[in-house]
């Protein structure tokens, strides 16, 4: 009788949640934070969406192979200008020679104080720390890219 009793009350309290989804449209989302980095209403013109969803996956990328390079025993990435250079390699590579930030003036003001912001702009060793830093930074500008295009 218990069990019975219990999967009665299991799918009673499944039909009030199902109901409450499809009524409401369920728990409304949390407002943006406000301190969190944002690229929304920065990216302008017909090239835009195609723009922003490029700059998230080179950002997004850089950032992972940033961290993967980290853990090899010998890191072939040493210095902040060669971060700089591994940025600028990646942009012209994937974007064949064009530039966002040409098209993008709000985007590219935007990233690049971010960057310095979070990163720094020093080009000397790369530091375990400093190396995370980049990475974090790299990821907050491939999400907040990728937020734009919502």
């Amino acid at each position: 009788m218990t069990k019975r009793y219990l999967a009665a009350c299991c799918i009673a309290a499944l039909a009030v949640v199902v109901f409450v989804v499809m009524e409401f449209g369920g728990i409304a989302p949390l407002p943006p934070d406000p301190s969190r980095f944002t690229l929304k209403g920065k990216f302008q013109g017909t090239t835009a969406a195609d723009d922003a969803i490029a700059l998230s996956g080179l950002c997004s990328e850089l950032a992972e192979c940033l961290l993967w390079d980290g853990q090899q025993e010998d890191p072939r990435i040493k210095s902040g200008a060669a971060i700089e250079d591994l940025r600028v390699a990646s942009r012209e590579a994937r974007m064949r020679g064009q530039s966002i930030g040409a098209r993008q003036p709000k985007v590219k003001e935007a990233v690049q104080a971010f960057l310095d912001a979070s990163a720094g702009k020093a080009g000397g060793p790369l530091t375990p720390e400093v190396r995370a830093a980049w990475v974090a930074a790299f990821r907050e500008v491939g999400r907040a890219a990728a937020d734009a295009t919502k």
